[in-house]
């Protein structure tokens, strides 16, 4: 509120008002992205559960859907960490003037 240009002056407890009900409503978002994000089996909150709790929550969807960003396509489960890394053989480039360190430990012909 006091960025904008049109508002000279605020008052203390005005903006305490308005920076209460905006925490309580990002807690209202949280809360009910995290129901959705558990609804689908799914421990991490992304933009589509949060996509899903706004629709759920038809006030504040008439003012907030439009602002968010659409969600890209959806995302296959990846594989963890250690099944991405077994077996793979292929290396990545290295930046010109370094060197990979299995180089450095290498046998010398």
């Amino acid at each position: 509120m006091k960025l904008d240009k049109e508002i000279n002056k605020v008052n203390a407890e005005a903006l305490f008002l308005v920076s209460c009900c905006t925490e309580l409503f990002l807690e209202f978002l949280a809360e009910e992205s995290a129901r959705v994000a558990v609804e689908k089996k799914r421990r991490t909150v992304k933009l589509e559960h949060l996509r899903v709790a706004v629709k759920r929550h038809r006030p504040t969807s008439d003012f907030l859907l439009e602002s968010l960003p659409e969600a890209s396509e959806p995302v296959v489960d990846r594989p963890k960490a250690a099944e991405r890394n077994r077996g793979q053989t292929a290396e990545k480039p290295v930046p010109a003037g370094t060197r990979r360190i299995d180089d450095f430990f290498g046998k010398d012909s």
